[in-house]
């Protein structure tokens, strides 16, 4: 679906096989490319007037030429079906857009005299019966999807019309242009990004509540519309619950760049998956594309599993860590939306920065500016100023934690300046002290291994403490056996998500008690390839009790540079507040 000023209505199922094979073999593992191939459908590089969001798009400078495909008159250009009266009451106008299964025109409502959007399917004739059927089935599944969401940011479907045997979609027509169009012309003020972000989790939000999945959140599908109205449009893969599935076997819907990691293993999706892709458009939104775009589809599917992206340079503050946050791997770890609802309002509303001119040792206002990496700044933090800023006051932090080790003015007890006691009891049953500022994000998915999660705005660090009851199933006996759970976890590769993962184990204790300390490092899965692939650690800290009821307080942090030191005493400040109770 478009709109009168807007570009092709995109397909929402494409080909997940690159045009060619790579120039060069790729070290990481890569799914067989049949297994990404959708029946009927061709490889073919980007064609002319392609979004520069549509996933075909992959081609590289290797692939070669592919012939051009067949192309229907361009937009607003005449056509012998303009004129044309469908279901006795849509006069066909002009053609806004089209796409591999479906053309969107402009109509006029000879009934009740209004314009309006009318979406015809379009099928290859190539494809066998059962598959056109397929496509028509899956745009009045659209048409009831959007028809039983009731939200200004979702496009009113008004009618549906069966005209030789086929069902054509009558929408209100909006009037603008999609928000993968604006970023054609250049990225987003982060509040402009959060604004939009606000109305597309308003129509999500409305969707959920109905039972529908949308599935297909990208730039495309977001039209900005006149007086600032932003409307989610294109249903076409929705899930609506109780539905029986219309993917094919061995099939995949979607666009890979902006699809959750959970939908890529196959696992069942939830609302959750939509707020992962809601994540990447608003990375999109203010860095220009999405961080998991690879130069063709299996690559970027590999990269959506495994590969971390950086903290967007050009979105700080509540914005920047809102994105991170829903970028999460683990769909359980992500913000529910009320949590992010509150994100972007806090994003939409802040003020823009003032320009400031400071001058630095060595450089004076106005001059030369310094390099903008040195080997004091991690590689995740070059460019980035929010993070810099917030590694440096962690280093404040951490030296005014260690006067107060030093000096115990106040008996020991008190904390760093900034640093804050979380009472945890009713959760996992002890306390722990964490910078102020860290964003707390609690997971009660599994009553019997509830889970609190700290994050750092900056985005470098993640603390994190859960407590475990037996269930009798490989409960560890005692915390040497609990550590060498852990040892074994990442040592598999850690349920496929990290790489090239080593452990070491020492004891320690925790208030008295015989405790154990794991340090592993590691990289996400997939970027051992990558030129300068950066590593990670995790500490975990681990206690098991005589009812074999265990506590895992886990720090994780860069594996190199100032990052690593601070991240350290971090960690050790942690440990040293955290309090089980009844130990």
């Amino acid at each position: 679906m478009t709109n009168d000023g807007g570009r092709a209505n995109e397909p929402t199922s494409y080909s997940l096989r690159p045009p060619h094979a790579p120039a060069a073999p790729v070290p990481a593992p890569q799914p067989p490319p049949e297994a990404f191939q959708q029946p009927g459908q061709a490889p073919g590089t980007a064609r002319p007037g392609q979004h520069a969001y549509e996933p075909t798009q992959f081609a590289g400078a290797h692939q070669g030429a592919q012939p051009p495909a067949a192309q229907p008159p361009a937009a607003g250009a005449q056509d012998p079906d303009s004129g044309r009266l469908i279901g006795g009451r849509y006069r066909l106008v002009s053609r806004l857009g089209h796409g591999g299964m479906g053309t969107v025109w402009r109509a006029h409502d000879q009934v009740v005299d209004r314009d309006v959007a009318v979406k015809e399917p379009r099928v290859p004739d190539h494809l066998p019966e059962r598959e056109r059927q397929t496509v028509y089935q899956r745009m009045e599944r659209e048409a009831r999807a959007a028809a039983r969401i009731d939200h200004p940011s979702v496009v009113t479907v008004h009618d549906v019309v069966v005209e030789d045997g086929r069902p054509w979609i009558v929408m209100e027509l909006v009037r603008g242009h999609s928000l993968g169009d604006r970023l054609m012309e250049g990225t987003l003020d982060p509040r402009e990004a959060a604004r939009i972000g606000l109305a597309v989790l308003g129509a999500l939000a409305a969707a959920h509540e109905a039972g529908v999945l949308h599935r297909d959140v990208k730039p495309d599908n977001v039209l900005l519309g006149r007086s600032d109205r932003v409307v989610l449009t294109d249903f076409g893969i929705a899930q609506i619950e109780g539905e029986q599935g219309l993917t094919e076997t061995g099939g995949f819907v979607g666009s890979p760049e902006f699809v959750a990691p959970e939908r890529v293993l196959g696992q069942r999706p939830g609302p959750e998956s939509d707020l992962w892709s809601l994540g990447v458009v608003l990375y999109a939104a203010v860095e220009g594309m999405s961080p998991f775009r690879r130069s063709h589809s299996p690559a970027t599917l590999q990269a959506v599993l495994g590969s971390e992206p950086q903290v967007p340079a050009r979105a700080t503050g509540p914005l920047g860590t809102l994105i991170m946050q829903l970028l999460r791997k683990d769909p359980a770890m992500r913000p529910a939306a009320p949590e992010v609802r509150q994100a972007l309002e806090a994003a939409a509303r802040e003020p823009r920065p003032v320009p400031t001119v400071l001058g630095t040792a060595g450089y004076a206002p106005g001059g030369a500016r310094p390099p903008a990496g040195n080997r004091f700044v991690p590689p995740i933090l070059h460019k980035n100023r929010k993070a810099q800023l917030g590694l440096g006051g962690l280093v404040l932090v951490v030296a005014a934690a260690l006067v107060l080790v030093v000096a115990k003015p106040f008996g020991g007890a008190d904390l760093p300046s900034g640093w804050t006691v979380r009472e945890e009891r009713d959760v996992v049953g002890a306390s722990l002290a964490v910078p102020g500022e860290y964003r707390r994000v609690q997971d009660d998915s599994d009553s019997d291994n509830p889970l609190v999660t700290f994050y750092d705005p900056s985005g470098v660090f993640t603390v994190s403490l859960r407590r475990s009851t037996p269930d009798g199933e490989n409960d560890p006996a005692d915390v040497n056996a609990a550590a060498d759970q852990i040892v074994a976890f990442y040592k598999d590769g850690g349920a496929s998500t990290v790489e090239d993962a080593k452990s070491e184990t020492a004891e320690t204790e925790q208030q008295g008690q015989e405790a154990r300390d794991v340090t592993t490092t590691y990289l996400p899965y997939g970027t051992s390839s990558d030129k300068n692939p950066v590593r990670y650690l995790k500490r975990d800290h681990l206690y098991v009790n005589k009812n074999k009821v265990a506590w895992d307080l886990t720090v994780t942090m860069p594996a190199a540079g100032d990052a690593l030191e601070d991240g350290e005493k971090l960690y050790e400040e942690i440990v040293r507040n955290l309090k089980i109770e009844k130990l």
